[in-house]
């Protein structure tokens, strides 16, 4: 029987950065799924704050080439990779210039929230999905975490539903506790975040174009939705309320058995 892939899309992950909770879950979490047989791969996004030299980053030049739609724009992909030694984990970064080689991750030196963090999020998923079908490799699951990762299940259930590499993949969405008070443009969020022939009609969720708006996405079109104990959030809770026969909640960051038995079940549906 072959293992099971795990897909984790994140923010964030230690040791690389780690701003919150979510870098030590995606930490953890799949080193343990990976002691337990099963293939592991990890995508974050590439912010400045990223130390390429001292966390060994270095770029693969046989997954470049590839642009990423924004609108009426197309943005180049550089993807770049490292490994967490301790646990033997590879990590795939994905950038660009525009987006994410700026000194600060989300908020500039002042704290002010990057305004165009909506747009940094919309290139992260897609370009997250476009580097997994370079590698040729089709995850079972897909584990999103939070805002940035939330519009993965949208994609996989739209644009890539028939796509080789992700025509069996399911989803599972997990917010966590990061919310911020911004909103963005709802007509450049919904511009921003098509591809290919998708309209409005499936992007109601976004209406609000806040982070509501990105935790809503992602709990709509996730398989399953996993609220964590760390995640305790009204602003979450009442969203997710609304998916409640999909939803598992408050489940423990340490609960590897119930991951390890959720990736089995939902990969076997």
């Amino acid at each position: 029987m072959s293992k099971l892939r795990i897909l984790y899309v994140s923010s964030e992950v230690d040791p690389f950065l780690n701003t919150s909770k979510i870098a030590d879950f995606v930490r953890a979490l799949p080193t343990a799924m990976q002691e337990r047989g099963m293939e592991i791969r990890i995508l974050v996004p590439r912010f400045g704050s990223i130390n390429e030299r001292k966390n060994r980053l270095h770029e693969v030049v046989r997954l470049s080439g590839i642009t990423i739609p924004m609108g009426d724009e197309e943005k180049p992909l550089t993807i770049k990779v490292a490994s967490i030694p301790a646990a033997k984990l590879q990590v795939y970064f994905i950038d660009n210039e525009d987006y994410f080689q700026r000194k600060y991750v989300l908020t500039d030196k002042d704290d002010a929230f990057y305004a165009d963090n909506h747009e940094r999020a919309i290139f992260f998923c897609k370009g997250a999905l476009e580097t997994v079908i370079k590698l040729g490799w089709s995850p079972d699951v897909i584990h999103c975490n939070d805002w940035m990762a939330s519009l993965v299940p949208l994609y996989i259930s739209t644009y890539y539903r028939s796509h080789p590499i992700f025509k069996d993949s399911k989803t599972i969405f997990s917010p966590h506790n990061s919310g911020f008070d911004f909103t963005f443009s709802s007509d450049d969020l919904n511009e921003k975040v098509k591809i290919g022939d998708m309209d409005d009609s499936g992007l109601s969720s976004l209406q609000t174009a806040d982070y509501a708006a990105f935790i809503k996405i992602g709990a709509e079109f996730a398989d399953k939705i996993v609220s964590l104990e760390n995640a305790d959030n009204t602003r979450i809770q009442s969203i997710i309320d609304e998916f409640q026969d999909k939803t598992f909640q408050n489940i423990a960051d340490n609960d590897l058995d119930f991951f390890e038995k959720a990736y089995i079940e939902l990969a076997g549906n």
